[in-house]
């Protein structure tokens, strides 16, 4: 493996020349040209998953190892920003005029050690390519996001989270980091080694370093069943407590609200099963490149065709027509192609998430319901999720325990609709903060100046971590460049 440093002893690899860059713009014309000139002249877009917010950066580096993520932090004088699969979608894996870091070649295996249940992986590994390796051992990812086409190191930068009953955030299961740090130097972080790094890193969004490898706890892979039931809004809490949260069997869960109302939760527990109980899927994931057009159309038409609210509470009930018993490693290795659309050249689906204290739970969402219907926001859905304390990372989205409610729907992409969405966007955002909550920061760059200081009061702390090992703030994307 590598070498790496403790903060004390320093591990430089050796920069590649300025000259060759030099000789690449002479040679290319654009020497003379002024910054801006040069980067319209030669500029590269980097996008992501919506399509919305490109970036026009000034190259793309596609490392394969840390030591080459090493040499090019060293070699390049400009902003730096770092990103994986770009479902991230207002900028944060970019910054104008810099270098992007593109770590999806870096998705090679480190170690695998099946007693411990542990596992070592390069970040841009993403979470599908890990599963081939553990399911024939009959392990799990223990904690990672409904769908498995996002990269480890990615999830780890936005300090993802899924269905797990009671695991809260990724970054729980996160052992230990590698970092390459804005001198080309590399250093291992965790709990107990490094651990101001460590804590800035999880849900840092790539402020102070490159993570370059990550190592993770494993969990057994299990028989899980799948049960429904629908409960009144008012109920949702106390039904939680105490027929998902107390109980042992309890893997995965989450509740959809439905347009137009919002109002009556849709429970979906995964339960583990007997051992020995029948496989109604018996394939153990989900296989890679599947067609979804119908999903696809499916999704299409609730949001287009007259009465698709209608028709999307008609479909939904399915779920509870035949019983469902399945591997986890099955259900933790869905596609996010089956959320596409056919084309987002007039519209995109986009995800915003919103973090509310168990007490205000249902004042959030009949708020947040009344600026759906008011706005006419084309939802397809809001699924909730619950989450413990966070106490790892530093900019911590779950200050206590929480519920989070992702939204989903569809949104036009011409400016003028940009901009209604981000007036109603700062609107549920100033509901969130009255009830004390905060709101996660992958999406849209619409929040204010100070509503992000009220939902993240601890960026002062990163901006502290940052100038320590950052001064220059070579590390940048959109997100940080607008708010840090």
């Amino acid at each position: 493996m590598l070498a790496t440093k403790r903060m004390n002893q320093p591990v430089h690899f050796p920069a590649s020349r300025r000259t060759l860059l030099t000789l690449a713009l002479v040679k290319a014309g654009l020497a003379g040209l002024s910054p801006a000139r040069a980067l319209a002249a030669n500029s590269v877009s980097v996008d992501n998953v919506t399509g919305l917010y490109s970036v026009e950066v000034a190259r793309v580096a596609t490392p394969r190892s840390t030591r080459e993520v090493s040499r090019q932090v060293s070699a390049w004088d400009g902003k730096v920003a770092v990103g994986g699969g770009r479902y991230s979608m207002g900028g944060q894996v970019a910054v104008r005029g810099g270098l992007h870091l593109d770590m999806r070649q870096m998705n090679g295996l480190v170690w695998l050690r099946e007693a411990e249940a542990a596992v070592r992986v390069q970040a841009g590994m993403r979470w599908r390519d890990l599963q081939d390796h553990i399911d024939p051992l009959g392990l799990a990812v223990k904690t990672m996001q409904s769908y498995s086409n996002f990269t480890v190191g990615g999830s780890v930068s936005v300090n993802a989270h899924g269905r797990y009953v009671g695991h809260g955030p990724v970054g729980n299961s996160v052992r230990a980091l590698q970092l390459v740090l804005a001198d080309g130097s590399v250093v291992e972080a965790s709990r107990t080694a490094n651990a101001d790094l460590f804590r800035a890193a999880l849900g840092g969004y790539g402020a102070v370093g490159v993570i370059t490898e990550v190592e993770l706890d494993l969990a057994k892979n299990v028989r899980i069943e799948r049960h429904v039931e629908e409960v009144a809004l008012a109920d949702y809490v106390r039904h939680f407590q105490q027929k998902v949260l107390a109980d042992s069997r309890a893997i995965l869960h989450n509740a959809d609200l439905l347009p137009p109302e919002f109002n009556a939760p849709v429970c979906v527990s995964w339960l583990r099963a007997d051992p020995h109980a029948p496989l109604t899927e018996p394939r153990a994931l989900v296989p890679r490149g599947q067609r979804y057009g119908l999903e696809q159309n499916a999704i299409w038409a609730f949001t287009e065709l007259p009465g698709g609210d209608s028709l999307r509470k008609s479909v939904h009930p399915l779920l509870t027509g035949k019983p469902v018993t399945k591997w986890l490693n099955h259900e933790a290795s869905l596609d996010a192609a089956a959320l596409e659309p056919r084309t987002r050249a007039m519209s995109t689906y986009v995800l915003q998430e919103y973090f509310v204290p168990q007490r205000h739970f249902q004042a959030f969402a009949r708020e947040m319901a009344q600026v759906l219907r008011t706005r006419r926001v084309e939802a397809l859905n809001v699924s909730i999720r619950h989450s413990p304390a966070d106490h790892d990372s530093l900019m911590a989205w779950a200050h206590e325990d929480v519920f989070s409610f992702v939204l989903y729907y569809k949104q036009r992409t011409w400016r003028a609709a940009q901009e209604e969405v981000g007036r109603w966007t700062r609107e549920l955002i100033d509901i969130v903060l009255r009830h004390e909550g905060r709101y996660y920061l992958p999406y849209q760059l619409h929040a204010t100046q100070a509503q992000f200081e009220a939902a993240y009061p601890q960026a002062a702390q990163l901006r502290r971590v940052k100038r320590q090992y950052d001064p220059a703030g070579k590390f940048s994307n959109e997100l940080w460049r607008r708010y840090l």
